[in-house]
């Protein structure tokens, strides 16, 4: 029996995948974090084509636009809303099979753009799931507001 209970944790451990919270997170300076050198980060502050995204544009006002942006990413499963201010939204966007956790920023600078950074938190390679989220939270971002000038 006691096998067994040290069998299920060690599965357990196995599939938890979320690792620690990143602590470099947020905004300094007015620029997100850097990509670390593996291909699992994308960011629309960096200067290299690799991690390159490009920012979000919009045209109201800033608090609308976060609000907007608000209602995109609670429409998307696995996402929790982890930190927000007045110009800065962090989530947290986890895999459904094996719990992998990935770190997305999005800062509000003066300026109608939305800068963001996408990264997972452990492993090297993410097939492209960090650029695919980035692109599809941009597509669901432009259709609400393409809805809401109908």
């Amino acid at each position: 029996m006691k096998k067994l209970g040290v069998s299920i944790i060690g599965c357990f451990m196995f599939f938890s995948c979320a690792g620690q919270r990143p602590e470099n997170l947020g905004v300094h300076s007015g620029k997100l974090a850097d990509c670390p050198g593996k291909p699992n980060c994308v960011s629309s502050q960096v200067s290299d084509k690799a991690h390159f995204v490009a920012p979000i544009t919009y045209q109201e006002e800033k608090l609308a636009a976060l609000m907007r942006l608000k209602r995109t990413i609670e429409s998307i499963k696995n996402t929790t809303i982890i930190k927000e201010t007045e110009n800065y939204l962090r989530i947290e966007c986890k895999s459904a099979m094996m719990g992998f956790v990935d770190d997305m920023e999005f800062y509000f600078p003066e300026e109608k753009v939305i800068h963001l950074r996408s990264a997972s938190r452990i492993g090297y390679s993410d097939f492209g799931v960090n650029r695919k989220r980035a692109e599809k939270i941009r597509k669901l971002f432009n259709a609400e507001a393409n809805n809401e000038q109908k």
